[in-house]
């Protein structure tokens, strides 16, 4: 199958799923390549070198990393002190890689081997028990390779779907729930004008829940708007 030139930038991208781009994460960043909307030297982790693969590819001249995305340095990881968890599961959800083992109220892992170094289970966390350590004094591509790259494209793109097959048990649930009560609602006996008003209250206010939920589920959610974070 010809890949397209996202599809082409995106394997010369380090993965990490940071956002320091500016972008969600990696894929999203190298279709705004493509079309021309962002510039190819707005991705630290994958560094100067990174910066003259996507120049060799798109044609565009080699530029120094724009600093409002961050700075080139040495690939960090993540490390949990243990002493200090409290087993929020906040760093959890933050992680784009699946690179945090735990549960909630139980103490948190960073597994180092899955670590890309995004820095984005850091903010959240309400202990500021999570620190950034240097693995390797080596910067951009000479600090990861590419099956290191591929591996964390794969849990990243896994963990999107997951999460969006959850969001739509979810909803769906919700939805049989509520069908289920405007049901209940509906089949209510009514003696009265009160009783029969009360009736049709709460059925317009699950109908329109209803319409709401569904509205949702039809709309695609907008992309976050993020902060850019120095690298």
């Amino acid at each position: 199958m010809t890949k397209t030139l996202a599809d082409q930038i995106e394997d010369l991208l380090p993965q990490t799923q940071c956002t320091k781009c500016g972008y969600p994460a990696c894929r999203p960043y190298a279709e705004a390549i493509a079309r021309g909307e962002a510039e190819i030297n707005q991705c630290p982790p994958g560094g100067m070198e990174g910066v003259a693969r996507l120049s060799a590819l798109t044609g565009r001249p080699i530029i120094p990393i724009n600093p409002a995305n961050g700075v080139e340095r040495p690939r960090p990881v993540a490390f949990i002190d243990e002493a200090l968890c409290i087993g929020c599961t906040l760093c959890i959800q933050a992680c784009p890689v699946d690179a945090i083992m735990g549960a909630a109220k139980q103490m948190h892992t960073i597994l180092p081997s899955l670590c890309t170094g995004c820095d984005l289970c850091v903010a959240p966390c309400p202990v500021d028990c999570i620190s950034m350590l240097p693995v390797t004094e080596r910067t951009g591509w000479d600090a990861w390779s590419q099956e290191q790259a591929d591996a964390a494209r794969a849990r990243h793109d896994f963990r999107s779907e997951r999460l969006q097959r959850e969001k739509e048990e979810n909803d769906a649930r919700l939805a049989a729930k509520a069908l289920e009560k405007l049901r209940a609602v509906t089949a209510e006996q009514t003696n009265t004008d009160e009783e029969l008003a009360e009736k049709e209250r709460k059925r317009a206010i699950i109908a329109a829940a209803i319409e709401r939920a569904r509205q949702k589920a039809a709309t695609p959610p907008a992309p976050p708007s993020l902060d850019n974070k120095d690298q």
